[in-house]
């Protein structure tokens, strides 16, 4: 009998950021042939996260999708699907409630993030699927692929890039697209 090879992931859906030599809260970004400057946490990476630790997971993340201001940016062409940030928008950071990891909507006094940021990081915020599928309470949360701070200011383990860099790779990105931090 005749095995058919397994299929292996395809390496033109991927995105490998690498941590940069001599500076842990600063990385590499290879997708498409194309490398970009990024910032990551400010602990640098981890495998083992955990909520506030400030470092960015060692692992293979799935991009599901994510949010533009379009007050302020225009999208370039991409297949990943994409909304528009409304006013009310939050990220529940708090491990101890039940919308852990999952976006809600102001009013909300737990611990969150607001999602319709005045510095601009998260004009464009895309969703990786970090902890989401199945949540672990203090596993981490709003992993995101998003704007950097002027001069590559670490994050708070998420992973950024430049506007011009973020509207180059979105052109490659769709649903499903890994995001793999080695």
């Amino acid at each position: 009998m005749r095995l058919k090879p397994r299929k292996s992931a395809n390496p033109a859906n991927t995105i490998t950021v690498r941590s940069k030599p001599g500076n842990r809260t600063r990385a590499l970004v290879t997708f498409a042939g194309r490398t970009e400057e990024a910032a990551i946490g400010r602990s640098g990476t981890t495998s083992r996260k955990r909520e506030g630790d400030g470092a960015t997971p060692i692992t293979s993340m799935r991009l599901i999708g994510g949010y533009v201001r379009h007050d302020r940016i225009t999208t370039p062409p991409t297949a990943l699907p994409l909304r528009f940030t409304p006013n009310n928008l939050l990220w529940c950071d708090e491990p101890r409630h039940a919308l852990y990891n999952r976006p809600v909507s102001a009013p909300f006094r737990p611990s969150h993030e607001k999602m319709r940021r005045d510095d601009g990081l998260y004009d464009v915020c895309l969703v990786m699927d970090w902890n989401l599928r199945v949540r672990k309470r203090y596993g981490g949360s709003a992993i995101f692929f998003h704007l950097a701070k002027p001069g590559y200011k670490p994050t708070e383990g998420c992973v950024a890039v430049s506007l011009p860099a973020m509207k180059r790779l979105m052109r490659f990105m769709r649903r499903g697209t890994v995001v793999k931090v080695i």
